[in-house]
């Protein structure tokens, strides 16, 4: 009962410290809203994204939104993991009945929050600008999904707080960050590139995280191996995020 209450408390105080951070917000909501204007405001209507069944709006309207969903978890996940280690912070933490699970999961649930209004303006932009036009079942379906999945990569940034210092945080947490983006296909479809990036491609979180909501797009079920690949990938992450934490609580 105390850990839950505990688990709490720091969920509430992250998602407040999160929304008053305005730089952060600014690049994590506004600025894959850009992206897409700047992508695919200049297609005509029914040009299709390489490699895919969907039109090159509502592909890049799913990419984007994952971009700043990524954006939203991973980078303020781990540099402020980072920060809070080097301040005495999370020593502090530790005197609490706060199990280590019961950190990586709040700051991981709590990082989401932030994902939400990423997703939802790249959709408003995609919906007023480029005339995108789902079913009601889809975009709350989408929403859900996109919400939802971003926790894998929440944890993932757990993990490179505390495996990162503070010093070395920011360009581990980029290097990440810009590998994700660019492998999982969420600047620019993989149909376009080698074949055998195409295969590794495949089997990156964030091309199958993407894959969850082209999928709903098209109106069908999620593919089996992305979804498996997500789940994959969110154990591997939180299991990396508890064994870090539990090393830096040695350390202490």
């Amino acid at each position: 009962m105390n850990s839950l209450l505990a688990a709490r408390g720091l969920i509430r105080l992250e998602v407040v410290r999160a929304l008053r951070n305005r730089k952060f917000l600014f690049f994590s909501v506004l600025y894959p809203a850009g992206l897409f204007l700047l992508i695919a405001g200049g297609a005509d209507a029914g040009t299709k994204a390489a490699g895919s069944r969907l039109d090159l709006a509502p592909f890049m309207m799913v990419s984007m939104a994952s971009f700043g969903a990524l954006t939203a978890v991973l980078l303020g996940n781990s540099e402020r993991i980072a920060k809070e280690r080097e301040s005495g912070w999370v020593r502090q933490l530790r005197l609490t009945p706060l199990p280590g699970r019961g950190y990586v999961l709040a700051k991981s649930a709590s990082a989401t929050v932030v994902s939400l209004p990423a997703v939802l303006v790249v959709f408003l932009v995609a919906a007023v600008t480029k005339d995108v036009r789902l079913a009601a079942w889809q975009w709350l379906a989408l929403t859900a999904a996109l919400w939802a999945g971003s926790l894998c990569f929440a944890a993932l940034g757990v993990a490179i707080g505390y495996l990162a210092t503070g010093d070395t945080v920011r360009p581990v947490s980029m290097l990440v960050y810009f590998g994700l983006s660019a492998l999982g296909g969420l600047w620019m479809p993989t149909a376009t590139f080698p074949g055998w990036i195409q295969r590794i491609a495949d089997w990156v979180p964030t091309h199958a995280y993407a894959g969850l909501g082209r999928s709903l797009v098209l109106g069908h079920a999620p593919e089996p191996r992305d979804l498996a690949v997500l789940i994959a990938s969110f154990a591997l992450f939180t299991a990396g995020a508890g064994v870090l934490y539990r090393k830096d609580t040695l350390k202490a």
